[in-house]
């Protein structure tokens, strides 16, 4: 199957032009008649240049535009073709001008969306799909920016806690590397022989790390690139990601983040499923879509089967890892009185109270954490320069 670039009038005269898939020109000529569509130009396309995804910051500006545009009521290929017109970054531009095009062209918006994986996040075509399915497309893509925001926070938090001991960490790092490359193997013969060529064990290891400070950085770079490779492969898959989501919600404090940020867009999602009218196997379903988080998905899956096939919800999900046991609680509690709606409202406030508590508990910790780390490098330092002298002065003090 080769990739054909075509230019066809609608019924109603207007121009499109596209791509599309198919064995031979003749072929693509006959799905586009089957279209409805007069074809004026197919001709092979040219093989496009690998792109990177889209900025996180313009994401969110379209993530919040798409919202707006939805609950203006406005069809989204219309929207998303008047918005491009808008868009000052010519690669953006051309992103939702193709899926304007393929949405118009009658593809599924989940399809039209997850054919750009490499510029949209995973899994953002089912979120929109669940949207569009409930009604409720404007509410989740402003749910979904709350969620971005919350992660963008975090990020943030991170990095100003970070940034300034890193710098001092970064310049640390290279004054001890030239001080362990040209200085220190100097000094190594008349330290040994300032104390009897018995040194102690501080300085020993700092003088055997002098020896290995070049390779250990390359072995560092090393894993530190192998590693971020690694963690961008695992997004191309289910099983990375939940891999990846797997090993994040481990990490301490911020996996709890993670986990309540979740957990909350779960809870809200779900309530505008019930909102729109679905049962509660397929509004599992939706609501663990509109999370985004592959292992919510599975988990869900497998909790809905078990639902529809008679099993009360708490009952059902004995199994999950990932969805809280309150959750499941409040679930049936809300089915059992009537009140699913407001509890399930009541539970993402609270996992959204909880990320946001988190994140202050985060930045109250990481900073001191990396003063103290980088005050220990440089105080083991200092201290396996100054032992020997120490060890000679108490010598002398003795004989």
């Amino acid at each position: 199957m080769a990739v054909f670039q075509y230019q066809a009038l609608t019924q109603a005269g207007r121009l499109m032009k596209g791509t599309l898939e198919a064995g031979s020109p003749s072929e693509a000529s006959d799905l586009l008649g089957q279209m409805q569509l007069t074809v004026q130009s197919v001709e092979k396309a040219t093989p496009p240049k690998a792109r990177s995804a889209i900025g996180r910051s313009e994401f969110v500006l379209f993530n919040q535009q798409l919202a707006s545009i939805a609950k203006a009521g406005i069809p989204l290929e219309r929207g998303l073709r008047e918005l491009s017109h808008d868009i000052a970054s010519p690669k953006m531009r051309r992103l939702i001008e193709a899926i304007a095009t393929d949405l118009e062209a009658g593809m599924d918006i989940q399809e039209a969306f997850e054919k750009r994986q490499r510029d949209l996040p995973p899994l953002y075509g089912r979120i929109l799909k669940a949207g569009v399915e409930t009604g409720r497309l404007s509410e989740m893509l402003t749910s979904l920016n709350r969620h971005l925001e919350m992660g963008s926070r975090t990020r943030r938090i991170i990095f100003e806690a970070m940034a300034y001991p890193g710098m001092v960490l970064i310049f640390t790092a290279i004054i001890i590397t030239g001080a362990f490359t040209y200085i220190i193997p100097q000094f190594e013969s008349i330290l040994a022989e300032m104390v009897g060529g018995e040194l102690n064990m501080v300085t020993t290891l700092f003088l055997d790390a002098s020896h290995h400070v070049i390779p250990f950085w390359t072995v560092f770079g090393t894993v530190l690139a192998g590693g971020a490779l690694i963690l961008m492969g695992m997004s191309h898959s289910a099983g990375g990601r939940r891999l990846r989501e797997t090993m994040l919600m481990r990490v301490p404090v911020i996996g709890k983040i993670y986990h309540d940020s979740l957990i909350g867009r779960l809870s809200e999602a779900m309530a505008l499923m019930v909102v729109s009218g679905c049962d509660i196997p397929q509004g599992l379903r939706l609501a663990a879509d509109a999370t985004g988080s592959a292992g919510l998905i599975r988990e869900t899956e497998v909790l809905a089967a078990r639902v529809e096939e008679g099993t009360a919800i708490l009952e059902a999900g004995q199994f999950c890892r990932m969805i809280p046991r309150l959750f499941l609680y409040s679930m049936q509690l809300g089915i059992q009185r009537n009140e699913l709606q407001d509890n399930l409202h009541s539970l993402s406030d609270m996992y959204t109270s909880q990320a946001g508590q988190g994140q202050g508990r985060l930045q109250s910790l990481l900073m001191p954490t990396m003063v103290v780390f980088v005050g220990g490098v440089l105080g083991m330092a200092v201290l396996a320069i100054f032992l020997p002298m120490i060890q000679v002065i108490t010598g002398l003090s003795s004989g």
